[in-house]
């Protein structure tokens, strides 16, 4: 029998590893947990140097791989005055039959937003979440934060959740510096009417509230970072970076309760920012729903806390709205309808709401 010779041998291992690396990155532009899909404008996780290099890093605003992967979902989705709307989503909101169910299917039952659909880019905090949203929308951008992991429920206050919140507003000034304008919304608000009617044409900067004192300008009232509608210019570029500057100020807050404080500082005023703060009439939450069905455009399940508990409650809700639309026209006008929650979310922070005669449940006799 005739010897192996070893120069075959050295051939074949080094046409495995070959082939081996062709397989890994033969296909660079495709996500590396899911192929690209002809029907959505999906991409695969970026990291932005502004996420990683603290405040005075910045975008690659001349180009960039991830510029311009971003820059192509955000140019598909974006409206004439290039506004796009704009929600995150980790793993846990991300599952099936949980939040992110709740929210498209706001938008699709809701009066005139489905078509809002069209403008909303869901960024993916994680790659569970990215494939879910591949699945059930056309605009997905996959971001991540190199040695952070948001796929659990970030739990309120904790280091997880701070660091989403924190991550949240330079992603958002990021877009600023692009030149779009956007409406942020968690997931966790149903959007029942088309907002933008209801947006103040002079504003900057405006943003839904957690208590509103009946005046828009005042800056008493108690914002809530979950919906925001900020046009890009200069001094709301120059806001959104103090903003997230001042995270080294006020440690261990999260980005809500440092606009609280800074909202008063000087700096605000020299901007020339115009800050306007929505009516919960319009643009509710369970710290202080809009009483009125015939108004609103939004509901938040603020002031909630625990992901089985804003389930229940954000189910209400859609449960409530598609009661309100069965009703004839002379009913939804004549009747003070109002919601039937806050059910399983926690009270201690709520503000008192109707009572639970007027709720849509004992108003059409269910």
């Amino acid at each position: 029998m005739l010897s192996e010779s070893p120069v075959p041998r050295a051939v074949l291992v080094f046409a495995s590893i070959a082939v081996f690396i062709l397989l890994l990155y033969g296909a660079s532009d495709s996500p590396p947990f899911l192929s690209s899909s002809s029907s959505s404008s999906g991409y695969s996780f970026n990291i932005f140097p502004s996420l990683l290099g603290g405040s005075d890093s910045q975008i690659p605003i001349n180009g960039g791989d991830d510029y311009n992967k971003l820059e192509k979902v955000l140019k598909e989705a974006a409206m004439e005055d290039k506004t796009v709307i704009i929600a995150t989503l980790n793993e846990a909101w991300a599952a099936p039959n949980t939040v992110i169910d709740l929210f498209l299917e706001s938008f699709r039952i809701g009066q005139g937003t489905r078509r809002l659909l069209d403008h909303l880019v869901i960024v993916a905090l994680d790659e569970k979440a990215y494939r879910r949203c591949m699945e059930l929308h056309t605009h997905c951008f996959a971001l991540v934060t190199q040695g952070l992991d948001f796929h659990d429920e970030a739990y309120f206050m904790t280091h997880v959740y701070l660091e989403m919140m924190w991550r949240r507003i330079d992603f958002l000034r990021s877009l600023l510096e692009m030149g779009y304008n956007f409406v942020f919304t968690d997931a966790d608000i149903m959007w029942f009417r088309d907002p933008f009617p209801r947006f103040f044409l002079d504003a900057d900067f405006q943003i839904a509230c957690d208590h509103f004192s009946g005046n828009s300008s005042d800056i008493q009232n108690r914002p809530n970072g979950g919906f925001n509608y900020v046009k890009s210019n200069k001094r709301s570029i120059e806001f959104y970076k103090f903003w997230y500057s001042s995270r080294e100020t006020y440690p261990g807050f999260h980005d809500q309760d440092v606009l609280n404080f800074i909202k008063f500082d000087p700096f605000i005023e020299s901007l020339g920012l115009k800050m306007r703060f929505l009516d919960t009439a319009f643009f509710g939450g369970l710290c202080e729903p809009s009483k009125d069905l015939n108004l609103v455009c939004t509901m938040h399940a603020n002031c909630c806390f625990g992901l089985d508990s804003k389930l229940h409650d954000l189910g209400i809700m859609l449960q409530d709205w598609k009661t309100f639309l069965s009703l004839p026209p002379t009913l939804k006008r004549s009747l003070s309808v109002s919601w039937r929650v806050p059910q399983n979310c926690s009270l201690n922070s709520l503000h008192q709401h109707d009572s639970p005669e007027k709720s849509v449940q004992q108003t059409v006799g269910h």
